[in-house]
């Protein structure tokens, strides 16, 4: 795993870690910088990153890509775009 794919994973979990706080937090977490650091890794993805990979995060399908980082692809659903 490259240090932006690590990155990546890093942010994708403080996503999920913010997301799963929203319930009891006061005040609630403000998850645009962290959208904005996801957008912004993922711009900065080098050419020969795997297709797979860039399909759920220009989809916004978050935890898919968190699966395929943590190697764990085969855990995906198929999406409504016909690609798992």
């Amino acid at each position: 795993m490259s240090d932006l794919e690590a990155d990546l994973l890093k942010t994708l979990l403080e996503l999920e870690g913010a997301v799963a706080s929203m319930r009891t937090a006061s005040p609630k977490p403000d998850l645009m910088p962290i959208f904005h650091r996801l957008d912004s890794l993922t711009a900065n993805l080098p050419k020969g990153t795997p297709p797979e990979l860039l399909h759920y995060l220009h989809k916004k399908s978050y935890q898919k890509a968190r699966l395929y980082l943590q190697g764990r692809d085969s855990e995906n659903q198929a999406g409504n775009c016909g690609h798992v």
